[in-house]
């Protein structure tokens, strides 16, 4: 959420930013609201003082000004009900206008339509050279019978799969090393709910805008989130923190449900659009610093570059544009990993998400901290005696403000196995499993049928 004193101060902007982020929101409506609000609390606020007023000369007033205070009175109140009745009615509209209101991009982010338009920064790692004809991710998965979409299919409708053997193990061993990567680095470990409320779902900026992409049970008024964002990011929600305590870094591994809507004959093939996976992402609360929020930005940029150069797999850092970026998004690098199998003769496909939010997730959630500064105070008088000296004394002042949030995905399975099956494939049909997960399978360099 924004600030209306900045949407108030600088209307062009954020309509400006509407129309860059392709947000339909009546900017001009928003203010004229915001503002019939303002007066009609303002008014409220003297008729309530004049009230008190009356109130405590009645009983020192003669029965004739009584009768005049109690009929003013009378009067106050019915004006009172009638300013009440219009704010009632304009606040839900207020209310809504302000949720939908989108995040300015920063300055260096590319104006552009959609996800072809991004504009890309580097890329790292080689792109492997086969001399024989490779496979695809499922045809490779079918044959050592470690990925089973039709049984998956059976029991839950398209978009879903099973995976067995070494193909779960191989799901989990790149879980779990992105997961120790982590703590590693000093990032604390959560194991999160996977249902939301609404009041969380609104908080990280999911709602309004994503209910259609998201799982809803209405009996119970909850939500199957889509990523570990929502419920690590909303954890301190409604808390006053500490600024000693910050930054506060966590990571979680969870399983993670989107319906793909509006995705029907899209990416239909094979492990890369599906309805669950699962998925260790990293969640930063910091203070409310652009300089710290650009410099944690980078931190979270760079753990997921290191997993997956760990990984070898090829990839490339893209500046996410307008069009592409979220309602609270100021900016976002992707991650996109070479798959083979994508496009023709290959491609590079999304598999990460680094996004900062500023405040924006902040003060939905009502997520602050108290920051300490010293001041001077003089502890004696104003203008001592000659010879008596000044002194003064170190006093700690404190002031509240809203945190920074930012998110990255770390690492998310099974469509990484895409780049993973297909770049460590051998002619024979078998798999090579990267150096740095064979600790998590027990010590096995090859993946074939029936090991």
């Amino acid at each position: 959420m924004i600030d209306i004193k900045q949407i108030r101060e600088n209307p062009e902007k954020f309509k400006a930013a509407c129309e860059a982020k392709k947000f339909d929101v009546d900017i001009d409506r928003l203010l004229e609201i915001e503002n019939e609000l303002r007066e009609r609390k303002s008014i409220l606020q003297n008729i309530s003082t004049d009230k008190n007023r009356i109130g405590k000369s009645i009983p020192k007033l003669s029965k004739d000004e009584k009768q005049s205070a109690l009929a003013k009175l009378s009067e106050l109140k019915q004006s009172e009900a009638e300013f009440q009745n219009r704010i009632k009615e304009l606040q839900p509209e207020f209310d809504e206008l302000m949720l939908q209101v989108p995040a300015p991009a920063d300055d260096d982010v590319p104006v552009g339509k959609d996800d072809t338009e991004n504009i890309e920064i580097r890329r790292e790692g080689q792109i492997r050279k086969f001399d024989f004809e490779p496979k695809d991710h499922l045809q490779l998965g079918l044959a050592l019978d470690i990925i089973d979409i039709e049984r998956g299919v059976k029991l839950a409708g398209t978009r879903n799969y099973f995976l067995k053997g070494d193909g779960a193990l191989l799901h989990w061993a790149v879980l779990r090393f992105a997961m120790d990567q982590m703590v590693g680095k000093g990032y604390v470990p959560l194991s999160v709910p996977l249902l939301a409320r609404d009041e969380v779902m609104r908080g990280t900026g999911y709602f309004p805008g994503s209910e259609d992409q998201t799982y809803q049970m209405e009996k119970d008024n909850l939500s199957l989130v889509g990523t570990a964002e929502v419920p690590m990011t909303a954890y301190h929600s409604g808390e006053i923190l500490d600024s000693e305590e910050l930054p506060l870094k966590y990571a979680a591994m969870s399983s993670c449900f989107r319906r793909e809507a509006g995705a029907a004959g899209k990416d239909t093939y094979g492990l890369y659009r599906i309805h669950q996976f699962d998925k260790v992402e990293q969640v930063v609360i910091c203070e409310n610093s652009i300089e710290e929020s650009e410099k944690i930005h980078a931190e979270i940029l760079a753990n997921a570059e290191q997993v997956m150069a760990a990984l070898e797999l090829p990839y490339r850092v893209v500046n996410v544009c307008t069009g592409d970026l979220g309602r609270g998004q100021a900016k976002k690098f992707d991650i996109e990993a070479w798959m083979p199998s994508r496009g023709r003769g290959g491609a590079y496909c999304e598999t990460h998400s680094a996004s900062k939010f500023y405040d924006f997730q902040a003060r939905r959630m009502n997520l602050r901290y108290r920051s300490s500064y010293l001041v001077n105070r003089e502890s004696c008088i104003a203008n001592p005696p000659l010879g008596v000296l000044r002194r003064t004394t170190n006093h700690k002042s404190r002031t509240t403000k809203f945190c920074h949030t930012l998110n990255n995905t770390v690492i998310a399975s099974p469509r990484i196995l895409i780049p993973l099956l297909e770049l460590y494939q051998n002619a024979d049909g078998s798999i090579t499993v990267p150096k740095v997960l064979r600790p998590y399978m027990g010590g096995k360099k090859k993946i074939v049928r029936g090991s």
